[in-house]
């Protein structure tokens, strides 16, 4: 399409379409620097906002996918931006798309932070396949902060609130300076080393300025936590502040209390699955023993324990039938059938209910209903229990 077409009439969406390819074609990869105004933080995570000098202001947009990888933004703030001007079709206006973002005077610091981030990224080192899983229940918690900071106390108050009995290791260390790097590799590689460890381990910090920040941008402290065996939660700083620690860390949390409460089930939630595992345990126990408890259910209702004289009874006749073919029988069978009667007698025997009773055990009985468990009967009814020697009538009294 060409704007030197004689007589072309455009739409506003055609012409606005020419508008946007000149645009992102002559102005990619722009620098821009000025004043941070109108600052819009969208429900989408989608950044909004207007650079300004005295003279002139340019909307931009940082797109969520860029936006967590960007320090904290507010109005006023002096920024470098690097981006694309675009324009945006729907209210014909054009706009920088920020790819990258740092305060003026910062820029040497974010450049060598995005330099040892692609490096690590390289490495695989925050890939998400090498990430460890966190204990469902940690019984104990490792914290590698300042012992006066805020954060551990934000920490221990959540720990506290929800699992008073958790034991937790502090591994005090310095969290800002040029002395603090070292000291945060050491701890975590000291509760890594201990015998009885730590279930996870939290790296945590409160809030600040990049500077601040810092040490947890150092590559021997990703180097540590790349290397803990024990999973680590790093929870450094606010909810936007991003350092190389929180890319290499198992998971991290927006603040230090939330790492609490992640590590943290309360009491109640712990009892509760518990007692979701006891139920799963019992329907089990119940199923495996579903079809045994119906044999002996079968058993005890069959008419050998209903009426046993009858059975004994009509066995015995059995074995007078077999007396008379014995004794009609050739001789050479004879021991033969000895030898049947006799595995016959023994297994009667061992069946009879009277040897049962005889060697202690009871029937117990209501209105005639053998009786299997304490539920079955109520308090002070009356139950007939059946021994070797009689039958005894008796109150339930409990």
């Amino acid at each position: 399409m060409s704007l030197l077409e004689p007589n072309k009439i455009f739409s506003v969406t055609e012409i606005s379409t020419v508008i946007k390819e000149m645009l992102e074609g002559v102005l990619a990869d722009v620098k821009i620097e000025g004043e941070i105004s109108g600052l819009k933080k969208a429900a989408s995570g989608h950044i909004y906002f207007d650079i300004k000098d005295s003279g002139a202001l340019i909307s931009a947009v940082l797109f969520k996918g860029y936006a967590a990888r960007t320090a904290e933004l507010r109005n006023g703030l002096k920024i470098l931006a690097r981006g694309d001007i675009s324009c945006y079709i729907k209210q014909g206006r054009y706009q920088l798309i920020v790819k990258t973002l740092v305060p003026v005077g910062g820029g040497d610091l974010y450049l060598e932070f995005e330099k040892l981030k692609q490096k690590l990224s390289e490495e695989g080192l925050f890939d998400q396949d090498r990430k460890k899983p966190l204990p469902k229940f940690a019984n104990k918690i490792g914290i590698v902060t300042s012992p006066a900071g805020a954060a551990l106390q934000d920490i221990l108050s959540v720990l506290r609130r929800r699992r008073p009995n958790l034991e937790i290791i502090i591994a005090p260390t310095l969290v800002q300076g040029s002395e603090a790097a070292p000291q945060i590799a050491d701890a975590v590689k000291k509760l890594n080393k201990l015998k009885n460890k730590p279930d996870v381990i939290l790296i945590a910090r409160g809030g600040g300025s990049m500077e601040d920040l810092w040490c947890f941008n150092e590559e021997i402290v990703a180097r540590a936590a790349a290397a803990s065996k024990i999973p680590t939660i790093s929870c450094i700083g606010h909810e936007t502040d991003f350092t190389i620690t929180d890319f290499i860390a198992d998971l991290r949390a927006p603040t230090p209390s939330a790492a609490a409460e992640i590590v943290a089930e309360s009491t109640d939630s712990v009892f509760k699955h518990v007692g979701q595992l006891a139920r799963r345990l019992a329907q089990s126990a119940n199923y495996i023993c579903l079809r045994p408890q119906g044999r002996i259910n079968v058993a005890l209702q069959s008419r050998f324990f209903k009426n046993p004289a009858d059975v004994i009874n009509r066995k015995e006749q059995e074995i007078d039938d077999l007396n008379l073919t014995l004794n009609d029988a050739f001789a050479n069978k004879k021991n033969e059938f000895a030898h049947s009667l006799n595995l016959l007698t023994e297994k009667l025997r061992a069946l009879n209910p009277e040897n049962i009773l005889k060697r202690g055990f009871s029937v117990v009985r209501q209105y005639g209903h053998i009786i299997k468990s304490p539920s079955e009967v109520a308090d002070k009814s009356l139950i007939n229990i059946q021994t070797y020697g009689g039958v005894l009538d008796a109150e339930v009294k409990k």
